[in-house]
């Protein structure tokens, strides 16, 4: 049974085969006639605008995808530059800043060396700039030998002002364009002085300079380092910058006359200082300040000082 149903199959297979066989011969023969081959070209021509189209249509989707691909990839190079743009703008800022911060540093080093007293660099870490007060802070106090009284000074050796309280790392400098300020002042052409007094505005007002004096505009004005008397030295030391005249203000009726000064640094905009530890203005020690001695045979209570007359202001005083 099982070998008649294998012939069977054997059979059919064969047949099959025999028909396709002949079925392609005949295809071949009659694709190959003139009539079959007019029937192939009109069927191409009638399909042509329809491939035509569909091509299209392939051709656009294609496009379209290799487009998305193409923005997407844009967008991520954008985001990819514009995170890189942000960097090198960071970084270049901060190369500017370094820059900015170098020199002045490196003219606060020239101005040390030629300052004539020790001198210790210090960076302003607070500022009060309110319509009564020009008050800084630097970052070095008694740890660093900074006392009240010390003068500070600013780029290109331009006087700022003096140091009126200090902590262990921390000072508090009063500017010279705080309006308690008062700094002894001298013309740079004819020697003549004057008071040269803070203000908030922006200039300085020199007052009580002599009216038979003549104040030149851009005359610049220095510290003249007056030694007030009594061994009291100046609480500035003698030729330190402190701005360049302006405007003057004359009457011809009174017997002193006014100058307006512009500082010679923007107070307002301290960054670096150097302060000097090694000028000791205003009063002498207390060992040598002047008591005034007894008269007669009367004794001094117990305890208190003996008499002695002031010392000379130390070397180097103005």
């Amino acid at each position: 049974m099982t070998a008649l149903l294998n012939d069977r199959r054997t059979r059919r297979r064969s047949i099959t085969y025999v028909v396709l066989l002949v079925t392609c011969l005949v295809l071949m023969v009659f694709s190959s006639s003139p009539p079959v081959q007019e029937l192939q070209k009109g069927i191409a021509f009638a399909f042509k605008p329809v491939q035509a189209g569909v091509d299209s249509v392939a051709r656009g989707i294609g496009s379209l995808i290799a487009t998305i691909g193409e923005i997407d990839t844009l967008h991520r190079t954008n985001d990819e530059l514009t995170t890189e743009n942000a960097t090198l703008r960071a970084e270049n800022a901060r190369a500017q800043e370094l820059e900015r911060e170098n020199q002045i540093l490196t003219g606060l080093l020239q101005v040390q060396s030629g300052l004539g007293f020790q001198s210790i660099a210090a960076t302003v870490i607070g500022r009060e700039t309110s319509e009564f007060r020009r008050l800084v802070t630097i970052d070095v106090g008694t740890d660093r030998g900074i006392a009240i009284g010390d003068v500070v000074v600013a780029d290109g050796g331009a006087l700022a002002g003096r140091v009126t309280d200090v902590t262990g790392d921390t000072a508090s400098v009063l500017l010279i364009n705080d309006t308690t300020s008062t700094v002894i002042g001298q013309l740079g052409t004819n020697q003549a002085t004057g008071s040269v007094i803070g203000q908030l505005g922006g200039v300085l007002v020199m007052e009580n300079i002599d009216s038979t004096e003549r104040v030149q505009i851009n005359d610049q004005v220095v510290t003249a380092g007056i030694d007030l008397g009594n061994g009291v030295r100046s609480p500035f030391p003698k030729g330190l910058l402190i701005g360049t005249v302006v405007d003057d203000q004359r009457d011809a009726n009174a017997v002193v006359q006014t100058a307006f000064i512009e500082p010679a640094v923007n107070l307002d905009k301290l960054e670096y200082v150097l302060v000097i530890t090694s000028y000791k203005g205003g009063l002498p020690p207390v060992d040598q300040q002047a008591v005034p001695c007894p008269t007669g045979s009367a004794t001094l209570p117990v305890g208190e000082q003996p008499c002695v007359t002031a010392s000379p202001a130390p070397a180097g005083a103005p």
